[in-house]
């Protein structure tokens, strides 16, 4: 029998394997589009920064999961292409965020600051909204960033009435 034991636990080393293959090449294959925004405080100051677009189900799904870096004033821009209630959570995702959850016409409504890596805890926008945008931790409080503040480009409203 050891025969058969030792072909068993092959089998399923190779299974395990492929699989793993099978996933790495699946987040290999999600891409994201650039583009530039700029965020708009009350105050009139401007920021501009390059984010992601997270358009589609499977970039939604992926998001920043499993990267270790992300430049200064870089981040990424979930669309949901609806404006509804959003839950996020920072499964698998190494990089600390902070969360800033932005109506339909770019006007910021919550921020949530500080995500911490890995967390499963559901970090709930309290409010419907269209979009979330990432980014590194700590960036909210270096610009000043507030509810209220706006978001404009990525195809916005709001950037699309002001050109």
């Amino acid at each position: 029998m050891p025969g058969v034991v030792g072909i068993a636990a092959r089998s399923a080393l190779t299974a395990l394997f492929l699989l793993s293959l099978l996933v790495a090449s699946a987040m290999a294959e999600v891409s994201f589009a650039k583009e530039r925004v700029r965020l708009i405080t009350a105050s009139g100051r401007t920021h501009d920064l390059t984010v992601e677009l997270a358009t589609q189900p499977d970039q939604r799904e992926q998001g920043l999961m499993y990267r270790r870096q992300m430049a200064p004033d870089h981040g990424m821009l979930f669309d949901f292409g609806e404006t509804r209630p959003v839950m996020m959570w920072m499964k698998n995702t190494y990089l600390p965020l902070d969360m800033l959850f932005i109506a339909r016409d770019g006007v910021i409504r919550t921020i949530h600051e500080n995500a911490v890596p890995h967390s499963e805890a559901i970090i709930d926008s309290r409010e419907p909204v269209a979009y979330v945008l990432e980014l590194n931790a700590g960036t909210v409080k270096r610009l000043g960033i507030s509810p209220g503040d706006r978001l404009e480009g990525a195809g916005l409203p709001a950037a699309e009435r002001a050109n």
